[in-house]
C-alpha cells in the first residue's frame, strides 16, 4: 500500500489533524516564498529593492508579554510583526475597550518615526512573536524612496486613524452615558436621603425625648437606613437596618423595606409580629436574594418601656448613669431571607437620662490600616465619655473617631447611627 493510500485510510480525527498541520505548514511555506510582498507596506513594491533595503534589519524572536514601545520613550525604530499577537494599549490601565490589535504585516512605531515625538501608547506582545525591526534611517532613506511604499504608508495610517476615531467616538458615547448615569444616581441618592428622618432635632415638639440620626453611604447610594415616628401620642416606633450589598439594587430593597415598615407599624405594635409580617412580605418576589438585618422597637415615652425584636442586626447600646452596655437582643433570622420564620420579643425600661444608641456594622467593623476593627468596645467607651453631650454631638464624635481610626474619611461600608434619649422630668 502506498503512503498516499495509507493516508487516505486514516481515521477521521487523525486525518483532520494531519490536514490542519499540513495546511498551516503550507501557509508558512507560501509566506516565506512571497518574500515581503504580503506586508501591506511593501505591496506592489519591487521585491528585490525591498529585500536589499531590509538586508541590514533584524528579525527579533520576542517572548510573550514583552513591551516593544513604552509611553513617553523616544523611538528610533519601526516594527512590523511577522507572526504572533501584538497589541497597542491606548489606555494606561490596559483597558480592553481601548486596545488596537497589530496584525502580522502591520506597522507600529511609524508615528514617532514621522514626528520624532515620544511614544504615546504601550505596545506589547501578547504571545511569542517574530518582529521585523527597521531603524529610522533605513525606513526613511531606503524604504520611503522606493516607488509605492510611501503611498502604502499613507493608506495604512489612514486606516489606523479611522479605527482610532471609531474607538474615540465609542469612548465619548460611553462617557456621556456615564455622566447621565451619575446624574441619575445623584437623584436616587437625594430621593433615598429624603426617606430618612435626618432633620435636627427630631420631634422638637416633644419635651420627653431627644432623638437624632446620621447616615453616610459608602457609595453614591447605600443600603443602610433608620426610621422613627410616632404611632400614638405616647408611642414612638424606631428601627435601624442594613440591606445586603450596595448600589441601586440594595437602595430599592431599602425603599421597599421602609415603605412596608411604615404601613405595618401603624397597625402592629408587637415588634416580633411586625418583623414576621415584614419578613413574609419581603420574601415574596425576592428573586434577587437580597436581605436586611433589622432592629425595631416601640418606646413608650411616658413610662420608658421599650419592647423590641431583632433580625440579625447589631445589638444596640444603652448608656446610663451606671455606664454603657449592650442591649440583650432576642435571636432572629435575617429579614427577607427565609419565609415562615418567627422572631423573639424582649423588653426593658429606659430610665430618665438613659440613651439608646443604634448603629450598623459600618461603625464597629470599620478597619484600620492594619486590619483591626473599631469594635463594640471602643464605641461603648466612647459613649461613656460623651454621655453628657447632646445626641447630635455624640453621633458626630463617633463618626470622627471612626474616621481617625481608619485613617480615611470615606469608609468602605455604609455608616449609620440613630440615638434616642429619655429626658429627665
Amino acid at each position: 500500500m502506498t503512503e498516499f493510500m495509507r493516508q487516505g485510510f486514516r481515521r477521521g480525527e487523525e486525518r483532520r489533524k494531519r490536514s490542519l498541520s499540513v495546511s498551516t505548514e503550507r501557509r508558512r511555506h507560501d509566506r516565506r516564498h512571497q518574500g515581503m510582498s504580503w506586508i501591506p507596506l511593501f505591496s506592489d513594491a519591487d521585491v528585490t529593492s525591498v529585500t536589499v533595503a531590509l538586508s541590514a534589519c533584524e528579525v527579533l524572536e520576542v517572548p510573550a508579554a514583552t513591551p516593544l514601545l513604552m509611553p513617553g520613550q523616544a523611538n528610533q525604530n519601526v516594527f512590523i510583526p511577522l507572526s504572533g499577537v501584538v497589541h497597542a494599549y491606548l489606555d494606561t490601565d490596559e483597558n480592553p475597550e481601548f486596545v488596537i490589535s497589530i496584525a502580522p504585516g502591520d506597522c507600529v512605531g511609524e508615528l514617532s518615526a514621522i514626528d520624532g515625538k515620544p511614544v504615546s501608547a504601550l505596545v506589547s506582545t501578547s504571545s511569542d512573536a517574530r518582529i521585523l525591526k527597521i531603524p529610522n534611517r533605513v525606513f526613511w532613506e531606503k524604504l520611503m524612496a522606493l516607488p509605492g511604499v510611501a503611498r502604502n504608508l499613507c493608506a495604512m495610517l489612514s486606516e489606523r486613524m479611522r479605527r482610532t476615531n471609531e474607538m474615540a467616538l465609542k469612548a465619548q458615547k460611553k462617557q456621556l452615558e456615564l455622566q447621565h448615569l451619575k446624574k441619575e444616581l445623584d437623584v436616587a441618592r437625594r430621593l433615598q436621603t429624603s426617606m430618612i428622618p435626618l432633620q435636627r432635632p427630631l420631634f422638637p415638639e416633644y419635651q420627653d425625648i431627644e432623638a437624632c440620626g446620621f447616615m453616610e453611604p459608602a457609595a453614591s447610594i447605600g443600603g443602610d437606613f433608620f426610621d422613627t415616628f410616632f404611632v400614638r401620642e405616647d408611642l414612638l416606633f424606631l428601627c435601624i437596618g442594613d440591606v445586603s450589598g450596595h448600589g441601586i439594587a440594595s437602595a430599592l430593597f431599602m425603599a421597599r423595606t421602609i415603605g412596608l415598615i411604615r404601613v405595618l407599624a401603624v397597625s402592629i405594635t408587637d415588634p416580633s409580629q411586625l418583623m414576621k409580617e415584614l419578613n413574609d412580605r419581603l420574601c415574596d418576589g425576592n428573586d434577587a436574594d437580597i436581605f436586611v438585618t433589622l432592629f425595631c422597637g416601640f418606646l413608650n415615652i411616658r413610662t420608658g418601656g421599650l419592647s423590641y425584636s431583632n433580625g440579625g442586626h447589631c445589638a444596640p447600646m444603652v448608656v446610663s448613669r451606671q455606664g454603657s452596655r449592650l442591649l440583650p437582643i432576642p435571636a432572629g433570622p435575617l429579614v427577607g431571607a427565609f419565609s415562615d420564620v418567627s422572631y423573639g420579643l424582649r423588653s426593658c425600661v429606659l430610665t430618665p437620662s438613659d440613651t439608646l444608641f443604634c448603629y450598623t456594622d459600618g461603625v464597629t467593623e470599620a478597619q484600620s490600616a492594619s486590619g483591626e476593627e473599631f469594635s463594640e468596645e471602643r464605641v461603648l467607651r466612647l459613649l461613656r465619655q460623651t454621655d453628657s453631650l447632646p445626641i447630635p454631638a455624640i453621633l458626630e464624635t463617633c463618626r470622627d473617631a471612626v474616621a481617625t481610626f481608619t485613617g480615611k474619611r470615606l469608609l468602605d461600608d455604609d455608616c449609620t447611627m440613630f440615638s434616642v434619649r429619655v429626658r429627665a422630668k
